[in-house]
């Protein structure tokens, strides 16, 4: 018994309900499944299964009922056709770079990336004779200069991690698809809630579900999203076939976790404008890039493309690396890690984490300096965490 698609249900409501399908007992909360295999009445079942005559499931390597459960409520609420969910939101990305390009192909992105994906780009597609140019992504005329005849695809974070850079995905998507290539968006630091890539133009949208999706911290996951004709003809038969595929029980853990999305995201947003705006009132504190203040550098794009800011933000401190590290220490109930989208308020130094493996003079071209942090911003209480902010700025 599979639920009704109700394409006029508010997020909220398709984050609770799309895409169940029950058993003969009818439970309540989404059966977890977790088997490898499935068992057919007979050989001749078999296979009709297999050459696609009959429905049903052959492997959980590819399909899985708990697994496309999730995919289909993440169609629900991003739009799309179809998705693959992924065993991390590396493998998301990687997937569907790789089920972009062919050797002699082209490929464009900014400079402003995850340390993971500059690697992806900057080491790994060379291997396979797939050409690539970064650029500043924010600047449109250096992705009208980047283009060639055998540009297949482009990539981006927007916002990206970990400046928040706001990049405008429509004209990007009319510029790559201008030579017939698709374009790839990053939608975490965003998330579903505020963005909206497919409306934007984008091709394909991607997650690190690791992030807000799941949302406390418990298991990893990505997933994969775009039109039915492109995932089922491009995409299938590699992630069939190379096997980055997610676990019954971490798709199970995350369709807990989407229930539950609009309210945390609504609620570390709001909280994390707070915080911007605190930070922005100190002397020890130099810069502060948050998409919903008016001193963002690309505002007006914000305005345009997003429908809220974001539970992410970053910031300078006067006084170097060590006093970055100081207000770090400082902090009571921020928590350092370099995951974020949690429940818990986690604070990160990335020239020396997450883009850690990114050049110095990359980095300090990007605006990631050794007095750079970035906060993602949890469930507590804003007061507390404002406290806590308050005394750690103290202390330095």
């Amino acid at each position: 018994m599979t639920n009704p698609i109700h394409k006029d249900w508010k997020p909220a409501t398709k984050l609770v309900h799309g895409g169940t399908t029950r058993s003969g007992f009818g439970e309540t909360s989404e059966a977890l499944f977790l088997t490898q295999g499935y068992i057919y009445e007979s050989a001749e079942a078999a296979e009709a299964r297999f050459i696609g005559e009959l429905p049903g499931y052959i492997y959980s390597r590819y399909a899985n009922p708990t697994v496309a459960m999730f995919e289909q409520r993440m169609c629900e609420l991003e739009g799309a056709e179809a998705a693959r969910a992924t065993a991390s939101g590396m493998a998301a990305v990687n997937s569907a770079i790789m089920s972009c390009v062919r050797a002699g192909d082209h490929f464009i992105a900014p400079k402003a990336l995850f340390g993971s994906c500059r690697y992806i780009i900057e080491q790994i597609l060379p291997r396979y004779g797939v050409e690539s140019t970064l650029i500043d992504g924010t600047d449109i005329e250096q992705w009208k200069a980047a283009i060639r005849p055998n540009t297949k695809a482009a990539f981006l974070e927007s916002p990206t991690n970990p400046t928040l850079d706001v990049i405008d995905i429509q004209a990007v998507a009319d510029i790559i698809h201008g030579v017939g290539g698709r374009l790839i968006v990053d939608n975490v630091f965003a998330t579903a809630i505020w963005q909206a890539p497919l409306t934007l133009g984008a091709d394909v949208v991607i997650y690190s579900a690791t992030k807000h999706i799941d949302g406390q911290g418990r298991c990893l996951g990505g997933i994969v999203l775009s039109d039915k004709k492109w995932i089922e003809e491009e995409f299938h038969d590699m992630y069939k076939h190379t096997g980055p595929a997610m676990s019954p029980f971490n798709a199970w853990v995350l369709l807990k976790g989407l229930e539950t999305l609009p309210l945390r995201v609504e609620r570390q947003t709001s909280t994390a404008a707070k915080i911007a705006d605190l930070l922005a009132e100190s002397s020890a504190v130099s810069r502060v890039i948050y998409p919903g203040r008016a001193d963002h550098p690309q505002a007006d794009l914000v305005q345009k493309q997003m429908r809220g800011g974001s539970t992410m933000l970053a910031f300078d401190l006067s006084g170097g690396k060590e006093a970055a590290f100081k207000f770090s220490n400082a902090l009571q109930i921020v928590k350092l890690s370099n995951n974020l989208g949690d429940a818990k308020s986690l604070i990160t130094h990335p020239a020396t984490t997450t883009h850690q493996s990114v050049a110095e003079e990359a980095r300090l071209e990007l605006g990631i300096t050794d007095h750079t942090l970035r906060l993602s911003v949890g469930l507590e209480d804003p007061e507390d965490l404002l406290d806590d902010v308050r005394q750690a700025l103290a202390s330095i």
